[in-house]
């Protein structure tokens, strides 16, 4: 994980937090006094924030995209999680620190005509901003946001501007939603863009198992299970070149690449360690990837010419890398 030392992390000042929803907490982030103003940043772009527990966690950006003055995140407590929420939650106070890396964007607004997007809980967060730059563009779009109670679902208010865009079903009130009758028949003008969790996605994708490839975007909390080797194979050790550092050591069965070359004392980036967020994407320049992740997508996984070290390894027994 990362730790509050590292170097590529920015400290940024709480400006303000509010509660949004049950369990959820909204933070607003800026530069410190005299500093300069915060870098641009896309629909679909997320911070890691960098705890002084050495924990790091990624969030997404859901406020203005043109406001360089702040960020702002939404912070939903995790009883079950691994910690992060929890710090947040109990310790971050208007006028405190944060130490962030970022922005990055792995869940892009591609542009299309048409967009139908949909948001579990949380997962509204990611797209607030693309819900705003479609509406901006005079794209048609519409929302389908669901949650467990009205109010558990955060920035409702946000969205009522919106008029009959905005279709909001709390689970209490309506049941699950209805994937099918939201989606309708495949539009080839038209892109999906889903986040929220592992059951709504799953569900959204075998909805959209007929459409176009690159017609649906999804981000995901958390890793879809891959168990070991894709092919079915029992795990090998590694032999990892990293070129740029003239470096070649073996990643036996029980380490990632990332935690052998830490352990070697090579720096990478990382964060999620679960082959989500993208932190640790490393160049390949030999070898077949053997891509574990939940993030790249299948043209990205086709083209082997990157992969997430955190959790993909290599068929073949040998990668070069560009490290």
């Amino acid at each position: 994980m990362s730790s509050v030392t590292d170097p590529s992390a920015d400290t940024l000042v709480v400006l303000s937090r509010r509660n949004v929803a049950d369990g959820v907490v909204s933070l607003e982030l800026g530069p410190r006094p005299g500093e300069p103003p915060l870098p641009h940043w896309e629909p679909g772009a997320h911070i890691d924030v960098v705890l002084p527990t050495g924990v790091t966690r990624q969030y997404s950006l859901c406020g203005p995209t043109d406001d360089t003055t702040r960020w702002r995140v939404a912070v939903l407590y995790e009883p079950d999680g691994r910690g992060g929420s929890r710090w947040i939650h109990d310790n971050v106070r208007e006028g405190g620190e944060l130490r962030v890396r970022g922005p990055r964007n792995n869940f892009p607004l591609r542009p299309a005509a048409r967009y139908r997007f949909i948001g579990g809980g949380i997962g509204i967060t990611p797209l607030l901003p693309m819900i705003a730059e479609a509406e901006a563009e005079g794209a048609d779009w519409s929302l389908l946001h669901g949650g467990r109670t009205r109010s558990s679902m955060a920035f409702l208010s946000e969205l009522e501007c919106y008029g009959e865009r905005v279709t909001v079903r709390p689970q209490d009130e309506y049941g699950l939603l209805d994937l099918a009758a939201f989606l309708g028949d495949p539009d080839p003008s038209e892109l999906v863009y889903c986040c929220g969790p592992a059951g709504l996605i799953d569900a959204v994708e075998a909805h959209c198992a007929s459409r176009p490839a690159g017609s649906l975007h999804v981000e995901r909390f958390a890793a879809v299970a891959q168990g070991d080797s894709t092919d079915g194979t029992a795990e090998q050790p590694v032999e990892v070149e990293l070129r740029a550092s003239g470096v070649t050591l073996t990643v036996p069965p029980e380490l990632s690449v990332l935690k052998a070359l830490e352990k070697a004392g090579v720096t990478v980036l990382s964060s999620c360690e679960e082959g989500i967020c993208g932190s640790c994407e490393t160049a390949v320049l030999e070898g077949e990837v053997d891509h574990r992740d939940s993030l790249l997508t299948d043209d990205e996984r086709a083209a082997n010419d990157t992969m997430l070290i955190c959790v993909s390894r290599a068929r073949g027994g040998r990668l070069v890398l560009d490290l």
